[in-house]
């Protein structure tokens, strides 16, 4: 979505709700410019919905304003309590980890966390985890399983960090025992990728019974700077990339490896980051109920075989 349309979206959308502070205070003849405005906003926004290329999808998944776990965690969960430490190293704010209720339920839920303003974002690392995030994430998930708690992921990563750090704590054996933890877990599962999934890094929180994908977020191996830089010597080509990669969430769905895409209200999930919530909560209700009462064996192992069947190929 170009800058400038975002802006007139943004601009309409503040406008709107302008509009509505004032009717609320008992200015009734202002509905006539409300109604208007709100159809000029749906016209508008469904226009270029509809019209969106990958790599503006890209922009989507990144755009600032979007809602992040953290936000999901205030929104759709109750009482949550966050959990620090890998009980190795350190914490690792770059990933969030706790318990929580859903809809009166106790559940575990994890997520990586990119932070909001500047301060934030380097204290977050930009969402980008460390080992020791990893190793968070798989302590909140064994406890989950030794209580019988369901878990709820949300994956809105660029990657795992690669700085030499990272790498000397054992990053890409983090990563491996995280997806090995995921893929044998004897609870119900269920992940959603909420903006951006890059790499080990996002597939470190995927492995799951039901993977549920924001319909601008995006998830892959790679970015498309990364691919266009390998592949075409130029970060220029990453909207060409992009669009070869098959990461959107329709393309995903096609493929199989993602289970359910849930919608964004139009213009984007951070326009309208409430009716977003009211969304995704709704979403993971049914993906619940779906898998909830599955006996677990059968669960892990309908788990597992989702995972193993990815990536076929036909000789030809």
């Amino acid at each position: 979505m170009s800058i400038d349309l975002d802006k007139e979206l943004q601009s309409l959308g503040d406008s709107i709700f302008l509009l509505r502070q004032e009717i609320k205070k008992g200015k009734k003849e202002l509905l006539p410019e409300l109604v208007a405005k709100r159809k000029k906003f749906k016209e508008l926004a469904k226009k270029k919905t509809q019209e969106l290329t990958a790599w503006e999808r890209v922009q989507l998944a990144r755009h600032p304003k979007r809602p992040h776990t953290i936000d999901y965690i205030q929104n759709i969960f109750t009482d949550f309590v966050e959990l620090h430490g890998d009980r190795k190293f350190g914490d690792d704010p770059a990933i969030i980890a706790g318990f929580a209720f859903f809809e009166g339920i106790p559940v575990a839920v994890i997520g990586h966390e990119k932070g909001k303003d500047t301060k934030e974002k380097i204290k977050r690392n930009f969402g980008m985890p460390h080992p020791e995030g990893y190793r968070k994430a798989i302590r909140i998930m064994k406890l989950a399983e030794k209580f019988k708690r369901p878990v709820f992921t949300f994956i809105d990563t660029p990657g795992a960090y690669p700085g030499i750090g990272a790498e000397e704590r054992g990053q890409s054996q983090a990563i491996a025992e995280s997806i090995m933890t995921m893929g044998s877990l004897k609870t119900p599962i269920i992940a959603t990728v909420i903006g951006e999934g890059g790499s080990g890094g996002a597939l470190a929180l995927g492995v799951a019974d039901r993977i549920l994908m924001l319909e601008n977020s995006i998830y892959s191996v790679i970015s498309p700077e990364g691919c266009a830089a390998i592949l075409f010597k130029s970060q220029e080509k990453a909207p060409e990339a992009a669009e070869s990669l098959k990461i959107t969430a329709e393309h995903l769905k096609e493929l199989g490896v993602i289970d359910c895409i849930v919608p964004e209200p139009l213009g984007g999930a951070h326009l309208q980051p409430k009716k977003t919530y009211r969304l995704v909560k709704r979403a993971l209700r049914k993906a619940l109920r779906e898998i909830i009462n599955t006996p677990i064996e059968e669960l892990v192992e309908k788990r597992q075989a989702k995972f193993y069947s990815m990536g076929r190929f036909t000789e030809v």
